[in-house]
């Protein structure tokens, strides 16, 4: 499969990872909607769950080239790089746009929701009584989500190690939000905020050839939680691709039609009209992360009126449906000319 990629393909499975590592940094949008969508999230399970046994003895008996090609190592290595290239890239670009035309970016994301369940569904022809339920429970599930209250802050390595695997269903399985998720367990802030800034701060002193971070207890404390939630982030995504690899195998219809439940059920998360609830202190002030920014709690979602911004905002929408279905022609073409 890795030997008929043209340097195209290679190059749109980057912005791919660019897309899927955007997506799982936003609370609400799923890595895994972008890997449905664009139409290679079965070959990402697959190829996950090639990450076994056989593959550590293979690296083992440094027979690397085989290694490489037994799971399939040139699509899962060009979408992790797109991916890590999105986390210094593409992301930071969202926080910017998200703090500045907050309800236009999560309008653009609740239109490609609202087009990836029309190209899911369109294409999905086992309806019956057994998927309908499957579709009901997901829907239950992704909107039950939608409206939990947030756990307190926790950074006992166990539930650390927890949050990582759970963290990656967002990558795993369309419709969850590992960030969101983690917002949930009250563990976003130190996991994807005060703990990276802790490595970048770390890489940067290592760099300038200060090491004066060993004497600094609450830096190695973060560096040791990155360190648990990277570990449980790894257990869980090869976990999960595992798990998933086989109810797909046997269990297609019914696996397809919960995916479709969860993404329509995680339009709750992702509509735009909403208000961010803000973590505060006793004394009513807001606490602040490490890079003094506030810290979202929840949101407090509401209807709209019909106003100019209200209507700027139905048509991002629609920019967004636009969007899934360019990328659907595209996928169309493509499969078509291979």
């Amino acid at each position: 499969m890795q030997s008929t990629r043209t340097f195209t393909d290679k190059l749109f499975l980057i912005l791919k990872g660019l897309g899927m590592g955007a997506a799982n940094k936003v609370p609400g949008v799923s890595g895994g909607v972008v890997a449905f969508v664009a139409g290679f999230y079965e070959e990402f399970i697959y190829s996950l769950q090639k990450v076994n046994s056989k593959a550590f003895k293979l690296l083992i008996n440094g027979r690397f080239k085989s290694f490489f090609q037994y799971i399939n190592g040139r699509f899962l290595g060009l979408l992790f790089f797109g991916m890590v290239v999105s986390y210094f890239s593409v992301s930071k670009i969202l926080d910017y746009l998200i703090k500045h035309y907050e309800l236009f970016v999560w309008s653009v994301f609740f239109g490609m929701i609202i087009g990836s369940i029309y190209y899911i569904y369109k294409d999905f022809k086992d309806w019956n009584f057994t998927t309908y339920f499957s579709l009901f429970i997901g829907i239950i599930i992704g909107l039950s989500i939608s409206f939990l209250n947030p756990a307190k802050e926790n950074d006992n390595l166990w539930f650390v190690f927890f949050c990582g695997i759970i963290s990656v269903s967002g990558m795993t399985l369309p419709g969850f939000s590992g960030s969101f998720i983690l917002i949930l367990l009250g563990n976003y802030v130190l996991l994807l905020v005060d703990s990276v800034n802790a490595l970048y701060d770390t890489v940067s002193d290592v760099f300038s050839g200060d090491f004066s971070f060993f004497q600094n207890p609450v830096r190695l404390r973060m560096l040791k939680v990155l360190g648990v939630f990277t570990l449980g982030s790894v257990t869980g995504l090869v976990t999960f691709s595992h798990l998933l690899s086989y109810i797909l195998k046997h269990y297609k219809s019914i696996t397809l039609s919960a995916i479709i439940g969860f993404i329509v059920g995680s339009l709750g998360v992702v509509w735009p009209w909403k208000k961010t609830i803000y973590k505060i202190n006793d004394n009513g002030s807001f606490i602040l992360d490490s890079t003094g920014e506030k810290i979202i709690a929840n949101y407090k979602r509401f209807m709209p009126d019909v106003t100019t911004e209200t209507l700027y905002a139905i048509a991002f929408i629609v920019l967004g449906i636009g969007i899934v279905l360019a990328l659907e022609f595209y996928g169309q073409k493509t499969r078509k000319t291979k």
